[in-house]
């Protein structure tokens, strides 16, 4: 299945893959508003032995087949850990001081 792989200016990490290019139509209008601008960014040929690094391909090629889009999110430790620096020493407690 051929698909169209869309990045969100708005929400970092988060892709879009649609069945038809340009086809923005046929998502919600809470998740188009979610995902703010669109930058193309790749197309692709999908089957369901195809291995991707971040999504299950079955899954994909499912909800295209079914919705004609799949929301790709970045994976929970990648958001955790991105977002703080490494601890260089233990907290301390200076209520007491």
């Amino acid at each position: 299945m051929h698909s169209y792989v869309y990045a969100s200016l708005r929400k970092p990490d988060a892709y879009l893959w649609l069945a038809s290019r340009d086809q923005f139509d046929v998502l919600p209008p809470s998740l188009a508003l979610m995902l703010g601008e669109l930058r193309f960014a790749l197309e692709v040929e999908l089957s369901g032995e195809r291995r991707l690094p971040q999504e299950d391909a079955q899954l994909v090629v499912e909800h295209l087949r079914t919705q004609g889009w799949h929301l790709q999110l970045p994976p929970k430790s990648t958001m955790a850990t991105c977002n703080h620096l490494p601890y260089q020493s233990d907290p301390a407690d200076r209520r007491g001081e």
